[in-house]
């Protein structure tokens, strides 16, 4: 069909909207071609009759990527507009530049469909309510999705190509630094250095995270952290900054990569989740110099797993403060959790009974145990 029997008087009447996006604001300031294309198409609506005072340009996508319109405002002010009927056509230099999302690019044709409103893009005019248009914008939808998938895992096979090998350069925890030529060594500040040295050695003898950052609170110490710009800050010690480099491998001279993993969620936000070091790309052991040796590193895991809360725990942790007996070694019969103390008030005085422990089969409850004149004790997942 001609280019102008489909502009019709009703489609001029309305505005004519011009759609500009690149991928990254590198693409922005490097990639001028692009720019000075896209923009060069308001001579296209002109010519197809349009005043230049109907052109609206929407550009506030720029360095914005394509895979979503969840975070494109821009995007989304243009379906709304034309959902409302306002555009009577859509320009764009190709479909990549209105989207990438297949489902995004279907759902921008269906309401065009509806609302009577033409789309335009470097090879020519299309019509959405006609079949044949329809088809062929469907398929360039889809082909631009694919390319999408395309590049993505071409830079992902790149980059893993470089991380089996250890060659990839990631960013390094505090303490740890690249040198001119690129290999990890250690932090050259002597301060640095020995403030780290001396926190695995206080853990190695304390054996707890926790208690690792009261003595550095109670000795004043501080614990280096490096800031986004290179700078390094000597800061208080806080419990997160202790697991977080207890966890780290890279202390232990081990090339990691993939730790975390990325997910997408419905809504559009980024969620991180902990990988298994079985899932991990890439693990390296002694592939750089560390502050502490992986079997050290792995001792320290094991450490850490055995404070937290569990059956090893329960086990291997002494008796605490009250006068509850076989606080955290008595086990629920019904779920296998352990019971836990809850004191409604400080028992001064007191000395310890006997605990008894009363089966749920029996009160016909969740667990509990009591020793008369003593608190109640209930597991935390019964």
């Amino acid at each position: 069909m001609n280019v102008h029997l489909k502009v019709q008087p009703h489609h001029l009447e309305r505005g004519a909207y011009l759609y500009i996006r690149q991928s990254s604001m590198r693409q922005v300031v490097e990639n001028v071609e692009s720019a000075k294309r896209q923009y060069a198409l308001r001579g296209r609506a002109v010519a197809l009759g349009w005043r230049d005072e109907q052109i609206i340009v929407i550009d506030n996508d720029q360095g914005e990527s394509g895979a979503s319109a969840a975070w494109r405002e821009g995007f989304q002010r243009l379906v709304s507009d034309v959902g409302m009927g306002h555009a009577g056509i859509v320009m764009g230099l190709e479909v990549s530049r209105l989207a990438r999302n297949n489902a995004d690019w279907q759902r921008l044709l269906e309401i065009c469909a509806l609302a009577d409103t033409l789309i335009l893009d470097e090879d020519g005019v299309y019509d959405p309510a006609s079949f044949n248009d329809r088809l062929l914008l469907g398929l360039k939808g889809t082909m631009s999705e694919a390319e999408l998938h395309v590049i993505k895992a071409r830079l992902r096979g790149g980059i893993l190509n470089k991380v089996r090998r250890g060659e990839f350069r990631c960013l390094l925890p505090t303490g740890l630094v690249y040198d001119h030529f690129g290999n990890v060594t250690l932090d050259p500040d002597m301060q640095v250095r020995e403030t780290i040295i001396h926190f695995f050695e206080m853990f190695s003898r304390l054996g707890s995270a926790s208690q690792t950052v009261k003595v550095f609170r109670n000795e004043g110490l501080l614990f280096p952290s490096r800031l986004h710009n290179g700078d390094t800050l000597f800061r208080p010690l806080t419990a997160s900054t202790a697991m977080r480099v207890l966890n780290n491998p890279r202390y232990a001279g081990a090339y990691t990569y993939g730790r975390r993993q990325f997910r997408r969620t419905i809504d559009g936000k980024r969620t991180l989740r902990a990988r298994d070091i079985d899932d991990w790309p890439a693990c390296i052991p002694d592939a750089h110099p560390g502050y502490i040796s992986w079997e050290r590193h792995q001792e320290n895991l094991k450490i850490l797993k055995a404070n937290g809360r569990g059956f090893e725990a329960a086990r291997a942790s002494i008796p605490r403060e009250g006068p509850a007996l076989l606080q955290g070694r008595a086990v629920c019969g019904q779920c296998g959790s352990h019971l836990r103390v809850r004191y409604a008030a400080r028992l001064a005085g007191r000395k310890p009974g006997t605990f008894v422990i009363v089966p749920a089969s029996i009160v016909g409850s969740p667990c509990v145990s009591r020793s008369p004149g003593l608190p109640s004790m209930k597991p935390s997942a019964c």
